[in-house]
C-alpha cells in the first residue's frame, strides 16, 4: 500500500488527559492521520460506537482508523498470536517482539508491523528488555514497514528511522499530551 502515515497513534483511555474522543480529536488537530483503536476491554457495542465516533473525527482529514484485534473492519492491527481474519481485511498490521514473529508477519503479507519494546515503557511491561536502536536495526526486515513502538519520545525518532524503522507508533505520550503529535511529525520530517 502507499500513503501509510509514518506516525501511528494508539488509543488508551486510561492514560488520556480527558475523554478519549476529545484526546484523539486534539491529536488529529495536531496532525495525526492514523489512529489505532485499542480499548479491547470495552463491550463490542461500545467499541463499535467509539470506532464510529473516531472515524468521524478522522474523516475530514482523510485519516485512517485501525481496529486492534481481529474485528470485522477495513483495517486491523493484530496481536502477535491473533489469526488473520477471514475474509482478510484490506489492511493488516501485527505486533511483533521477535525475529520469528516478524517472519510470520512477513509471510502473512502484513502491510506493517509494530516492533516493541524499542525503549523502556511502563505501558506494557513484560515484553522483554528494550531493543534499543541497535536491536531494532538488527530485526528490521527489508520491505516490511516497521513502526518502532515502546517508550519512543520525539527525540528518539531520528535514531529509530536511522535504524530502518518506517515510522513510529506512540500511545502514552500522545494520550497524555496530544499536542506532542506535532513534535513527532517534525522529527519524522
Amino acid at each position: 500500500m502507499t500513503g501509510l502515515p509514518r506516525l501511528l497513534v494508539l488509543t488508551d483511555r486510561t492514560q488520556a488527559t480527558g475523554p478519549l474522543l476529545e484526546t484523539v480529536a486534539a491529536a488529529v488537530d495536531a496532525g495525526a492521520r492514523a489512529v489505532v483503536l485499542r480499548e479491547k476491554d470495552l463491550p463490542e457495542p461500545e467499541r463499535d460506537a467509539l470506532a464510529a465516533d473516531l472515524a468521524a473525527v478522522l474523516a475530514p482529514v482523510h485519516g485512517l482508523l485501525v481496529r486492534a484485534g481481529a474485528a470485522a473492519a477495513p483495517a486491523v492491527h493484530l496481536a502477535a498470536a491473533d489469526p488473520v481474519p477471514a475474509p482478510r481485511p484490506g489492511l493488516v498490521g501485527r505486533s511483533c517482539h521477535s525475529a520469528a514473529e516478524l517472519e510470520q508477519a512477513e509471510a502473512e503479507g502484513c502491510d506493517w508491523v509494530m516492533l516493541s519494546p524499542v525503549f523502556p515503557t511502563s505501558s506494557k511491561p513484560g515484553y522483554g528488555p528494550a531493543l534499543g536502536p541497535a536491536g531494532l536495526a538488527a530485526l528490521i526486515r527489508p520491505g516490511l514497514r516497521t513502526f518502532a513502538l515502546g517508550g519512543v519520545a520525539p527525540d528518539d525518532v531520528a535514531a529509530c528511522r536511522a535504524a530502518g524503522a518506517y515510522g513510529v507508533a506512540v500511545m502514552g505520550p500522545v494520550m497524555r499530551d496530544p499536542a506532542l503529535v506535532a513534535a513527532y511529525l517534525d522529527a519524522l520530517g
